[in-house]
């Protein structure tokens, strides 16, 4: 599994990637590029701190399968973010941490 953070997509492909963000950004992506689970659901879970603050399900339509989900960020929502990719029974595959506005 190959997964990025970025602040846009464009032609299925992630732009800007990072692991740190102005508090302006607005938007953060998190792309992904996915080999053998066709036909699962993955989960993006989206952390700010400790607070869950979204969790995207997708599913998975093939081998390789390229898919993200977005996250509004507020600007007031400063520090310390993570997002989990999880598979359907709650598993933890990938974890990403980022920073906003530090």
């Amino acid at each position: 599994m190959e997964a990025v953070l970025a602040r846009s997509v464009a032609d299925r492909a992630p732009q800007d990637t990072g692991t740190a963000f102005p508090d302006s950004v607005g938007t953060v992506v998190l792309w992904m590029r996915v080999t053998g689970a066709g036909g699962q659901t993955l989960h993006h879970v989206w952390f700010h701190g400790d607070d869950n603050v979204g969790d995207v399900p997708l599913t998975v339509g093939g081998s390789p399968w390229r898919t993200w989900s977005r996250k509004s960020v507020p600007a007031d929502a400063k520090g310390a973010w993570h997002v989990e990719i999880r598979d359907e029974g709650g598993n933890v595959l990938k974890r990403i941490d980022f920073t906003v506005g530090q």
